[in-house]
């Protein structure tokens, strides 16, 4: 098997809304959208997010766990500078996404915060200095 990911897919409560959120508030261009079914965004080079109306992905993938807490999942959007994971965190918090964790320096001696979309997945923006960020820039 090769070492890669072709798809993150993220069932979700309301596609609607994630619409919204992905197209409409942070500015996304959809490679794929079927209304109430499916929404993909390219993510990379050969990387698509694929966000599933939550009842399409029960009916092939199985029961979802539900309750409190968050998903024990994070994505990241990495940027050369901590400038730009302030404004990206600007840009998701004007999209309606509430911001989790402000930004701040961390331990691992990068700079990052958390915003959530609709269904709560964590968002994570990182300024990472060392060369697995650079490993993740364009």
């Amino acid at each position: 098997m090769d070492q890669r990911i072709s798809f993150i897919t993220l069932a979700v409560e309301d596609l609607d809304a994630t619409r919204r959120f992905y197209r409409d508030g942070l500015g996304w261009s959809p490679e794929l959208d079927v209304p109430g079914e499916v929404l993909m965004f390219r993510a990379g080079e050969h990387l698509l997010l694929s966000l599933w109306d939550r009842r399409h992905f029960e009916a092939e993938v199985g029961a979802t766990m539900s309750g409190p807490g968050v998903a024990p999942v994070t994505i990241a959007h990495n940027m050369p500078t901590p400038a730009g994971v302030d404004e990206v965190l600007a840009a998701a918090r004007a999209a309606g996404a509430p911001v989790v964790h402000e930004a701040a320096q961390r331990d691992w001696g990068g700079y990052s915060g958390y915003f959530a979309d609709p269904d709560g997945y964590r968002w994570e923006v990182a300024f990472n200095p060392g060369p697995v960020g650079r490993l993740v820039l364009p």
